[in-house]
């Protein structure tokens, strides 16, 4: 059984917001992403864009609960932790949030400048176009041809997303499924045994917007 939550909110799409504190130049950059490798990803894409910068400090959560944030040089709990409560105050997840600093020869002290990479955050992130998303699962029908009327009443009746068909001797659906019904769909199996269907429930997890 996944630990994976059946919805998480989330950002559509990358955002960009830029403002200046004293002389210093933040720039917020958020991008939504399924894997801790597409974080690290987008994180060097960043650096390399901005690589004159004096900082580049960021916060990425995902949906098993796998997070982490860096203060990039900065004092101790002035940016990263900064920048993952701002994520935390509007619930998302499967996100990465950087914020670039171009330091501007004035020294804003601790509490400014926790409060810089906040606002830095907080502004990209209000900003940003949020999403609801849903777990789904990958399963596979296998059938004979005169259970066709069935499974199409089962595509129907759980809403499956059907992502690819072959029609051989057996015939067999790959098809994504709610995770939240995936009790459901094996109880009407069970309830309506056919030797000529089989339901094999994958491992695969991913997330559509709802």
């Amino acid at each position: 059984m996944s630990n994976l939550p059946h919805q998480i909110k989330t950002i559509a799409a990358e955002f960009e917001f830029r403002f200046k504190e004293r002389g210093s130049m933040f720039i917020g950059l958020s991008s939504p992403i399924n894997l801790e490798e597409e974080g690290i990803n987008f994180l060097n894409s960043v650096k390399k864009k901005f690589y004159d910068a004096t900082h580049h400090c960021f916060s990425y959560k995902l949906a098993n609960g796998l997070f982490k944030y860096s203060d990039d040089g900065e004092p101790n709990g002035t940016a990263g932790i900064r920048i993952h409560n701002a994520q935390n105050h509007f619930e998302l997840t499967n996100i990465i949030t950087i914020v670039v600093r171009y330091f501007g020869g004035v020294k804003l002290g601790v509490g400014p400048l926790g409060k810089a990479y906040y606002e830095a955050a907080i502004q990209n992130l209000e900003a940003s176009m949020k999403i609801q998303k849903e777990l789904y699962q990958r399963i596979e029908l296998e059938y004979k041809f005169e259970q066709t009327k069935f499974v199409h009443h089962l595509i129907s009746k759980f809403e499956l997303v059907v992502n690819k068909s072959l029609f051989e001797l057996s015939p067999m659906m790959y098809c994504s499924i709610k995770a939240s019904r995936v009790n459901e769909i094996s109880s009407e199996l069970n309830q309506n045994y056919n030797p000529n269907l089989v339901l094999r429930i994958t491992n695969d997890l991913f997330y559509l917007n709802i």
